[in-house]
């Protein structure tokens, strides 16, 4: 038998998820379980096979299979929000290092999350379920009034979250959910969708590793929030100085995950700093999107990539810091609804970008209203910023994302 392997459950884009493949494969030999044919991931893999359908269980687990009669395969992974649970049942089956399905389902499921943190006293939003506008009515006086925030259960991306603030508002809301909720994963529960405490401060993720149960906070990421009453996320800052919110925050982030059985691995606890006190918004069990795990890196060292495909094949990480600086990334997106008709990036001061990405080309059709179908759809491009300190990371980044013109044509509406 060959030299061991880590097994990867899909790819995602290269733009977004291409770092977490080659830093994978800069540890460890890969596999790849995808729904096409290798084309920028085939010099980091080895071997793979072609499925049709990545939640189709008994089609990964043949293909698996398949693979594992050519390969040793000793570790799964995958960085697909929508694909942890069959990953994590796939590991099962080949007896490999993960969280159990239990754990993985639990975190994936909003629902379950809520009423696991509930029973450990871990603080996060009042929740309820509901399955009409009568009812989510009826919850949002029980819950204090608006605002509230109607969300699907088992979603990625903010896609169908949104912020009622008026029993007016209720009825657009609850469609814009209730899209979204048609779109989500298969563990969420269905015919409704939850409605939630609106939990009021500024938002921060908690990027962990976790190993044997015993849990590391390896960074905070700073979050910004957009496009109201959405959740866009329009940006994102990684200290790697000595932050002096991670006492704070440390004991309610191990406290979530040890409620939610997540034992093993990467993950990325979304929190909002309320005046009452650190409270959860949700629990992935996964490396973080949106770049964060690179700027993890930039700013302290620490390779979350890396990390998570050391944990799948059994192998304790560093997580140790090396430097302390500041990354952020900040995106672009347009200043109205219609079609792509030009894009540029003006000259100006570079010294402290680190990348720049366009996400539109000319012809595309982009609108200020999220998807319910597709994450983060309405983005034009992104910039990545480095720097000595988090003010002049903020700085740079600004002045970068200020030089950016995205121009659309207006969408031509009929006259009436």
């Amino acid at each position: 038998m060959s030299h061991p392997v880590l097994l990867m459950i899909g790819s995602g884009l290269e733009l977004m998820r291409g770092y977490m493949l080659k830093a994978a494969a800069d540890r460890h030999s890969l596999v790849l379980i995808d729904t096409a044919e290798p084309t920028w991931q085939r010099p980091y893999v080895a071997d793979h096979h072609v499925v049709s359908d990545l939640h189709d269980l008994a089609a990964v687990t043949a293909a698996a299979d398949a693979l594992a009669e050519r390969w040793n395969v000793a570790g799964v992974l995958t960085h697909d929000e929508f694909l942890l649970l069959p990953a994590a049942r796939l590991a099962e089956h080949l007896g490999l290092p993960g969280n159990s399905p239990t754990a993985v389902a639990a975190a994936r499921d909003k629902a379950t999350t809520r009423q696991l943190l509930a029973a450990a006293d871990v603080p996060s939003a009042a929740s309820t379920w509901v399955h009409s506008i009568a009812a989510a009515a009826s919850a949002a006086e029980r819950l204090g009034g608006f605002p509230v925030v109607l969300k699907p259960s088992s979603s990625a991306g903010g896609m169908g979250v949104i912020k009622v603030s008026s029993y007016n508002d209720l009825l657009p809301a609850w469609e814009v959910a209730t899209s979204g909720a048609a779109h989500q994963g298969p563990e969420g529960q269905d015919g409704g969708v939850l409605l939630e405490e609106f939990l009021d401060g500024p938002e921060i993720s908690v990027e962990t590793v976790t190993v044997h149960g015993t849990t590391t906070v390896a960074a905070l990421t700073h979050k910004s929030v957009g496009f109201a009453p959405y959740f866009m996320e329009t940006g994102h800052l990684v200290d790697g100085h000595s932050e002096s919110l991670i006492p704070t925050v440390t004991p309610i982030t191990e406290a979530a995950l040890r409620a939610l059985g997540i034992t093993h691995g990467v993950s990325h606890v979304e929190i909002k700093l309320t005046p009452h006190g650190p409270r959860i918004v949700e629990v992935n069990a996964r490396l973080a999107g949106d770049r964060i795990g690179q700027l993890v890196r930039m700013a302290t060292g620490i390779d979350l990539a890396g990390a998570a495909a050391d944990l799948a094949m059994g192998i304790e990480p560093q997580v140790t810091p090396i430097r302390a600086a500041a990354a952020a990334i900040g995106m672009v997106y347009p200043d109205q609804d219609g079609e792509v008709i030009s894009y540029a990036l003006e000259d100006g001061d570079d010294s402290h970008v680190a990348e720049w990405q366009w996400l539109c080309r000319v012809g595309d059709a982009l609108s200020l209203t999220p998807s319910p179908a597709v994450p983060n759809s309405i983005r034009a491009g992104f910039g990545i910023v480095t720097a000595a300190t988090p003010a002049t990371a903020r700085t740079a980044l600004d002045a970068l994302l200020k030089r950016a013109h995205v121009t659309v044509a207006p969408a031509l509406t009929n006259a009436a």
